[in-house]
């Protein structure tokens, strides 16, 4: 009988243990302090200098990057045709092509194909 106890308690234990390590609180970036402060032309310089080591070191870290605007659309924007900031929501301040802006956000990786750094649930710090 001891040992049936045993067991269900050891099962109970690693299924809550289990549940919270599927179910962690989602990151909140906005309110995350940034990792990382550079411009989006070093950080792109360093992706596509040494990817691996840039992944290892950047991925899913919180960074700022400031750059001037060169694309920019409902939901996300890109700076300086090298580093593409998608946004959670809509973006709504009225932000211009060849503004200046920092914007915070999350390193999901580098896209080989278009040769920009992606970042996610971005926010803007600031717009000059």
């Amino acid at each position: 009988m001891l040992k049936k106890l045993i067991i269900v308690g050891v099962v109970i234990v690693a299924a809550i243990a289990g549940y919270d390590y599927v179910y962690q609180d989602h990151r909140d970036i906005e309110n995350e302090k940034a990792e990382f402060i550079m411009s989006s032309t070093k950080i792109y310089y360093l992706f596509s200098e040494n990817m691996v080591v840039s992944e290892q070191k950047f991925l899913n870290k919180t960074i700022q990057v400031s750059g001037l605007i060169s694309d920019v659309s409902v939901k996300d924007l890109t700076l300086d045709d090298m580093v593409f900031c998608q946004f959670t929501e809509t973006i709504k301040t009225s932000i211009k092509e060849k503004s200046k802006l920092k914007i915070k956000g999350r390193v999901i990786g580098f896209d080989d194909l278009l040769k920009q750094v992606k970042l996610d649930q971005c926010t803007i710090i600031n717009q000059k």
